[in-house]
């Protein structure tokens, strides 16, 4: 049974839910309140950046399915270190991956967890789309990582760099606008139960 707590996490009003499987996995691993709301908030923005790739790039293929599990469970590893949840560190990148593949999700899926923060430009469209929304869920933005995925775009489109990197900007701009609310709803939830 959850704690109440992180079930208020995993449903309140807010950011889109996670997936079931997702929301699941983290109430079997008694994950931190504060957690549950961090990846709703990223998963939220990562459906919002994969509506949008749909739409304008078409030609671009990608996994929406694995982006967004991704984009939901790429802090898992918290829940080993959650002492990353108020402060620095990247313990919980290796950690995530290895949980992930100790309950049974395969290495393709669990791969999010170790490169949301190391991204080049060797990895697939769907890790820099994870990488970007754990970035701009809050506003933050990335000149490198984004160049990355204008290049990805630009590549797939035949559209010049400039007029893709336009587009992106503004649909960046656009949902890094609203990270107050993200934030507010972050900072609702508890990291301890």
């Amino acid at each position: 049974m959850p704690s109440p707590a992180l079930r208020r996490a995993l449903t309140d009003p807010g950011p889109r839910p996670l997936p079931d499987e997702v929301s699941e996995l983290l109430e079997k691993l008694a994950a931190p309140p504060r957690l549950a709301a961090h990846l709703r908030a990223v998963h939220d923005v990562a459906c919002s950046l994969a509506d949008w790739l749909e739409k304008q790039h078409p030609e671009l293929a990608f996994d929406r399915e694995a982006t967004l599990f991704g984009a939901a469970t790429h802090d898992i590893g918290k829940t080993i270190h959650p002492e990353e949840l108020s402060g620095p560190g990247s313990a919980h990148e290796q950690a995530g991956y290895e949980l992930l593949l100790s309950q049974g999700i395969g290495e393709e899926r669990a791969r999010f967890a170790r490169t949301h923060a190391a991204w080049s430009a060797d990895v697939g469209v769907e890790d820099l789309l994870v990488s970007t929304a754990d970035k701009v869920w809050k506003a933050k933005r990335v000149t490198d990582l984004e160049q990355l995925l204008v290049d990805r775009l630009t590549a797939a489109s035949g559209q010049s760099p400039w007029e893709v990197f336009m587009a992106l900007d503004d649909v960046l701009d656009r949902i890094a606008a609203s990270a107050d609310g993200r934030l507010a709803f972050q900072a609702r939830h508890p990291i301890h139960d």
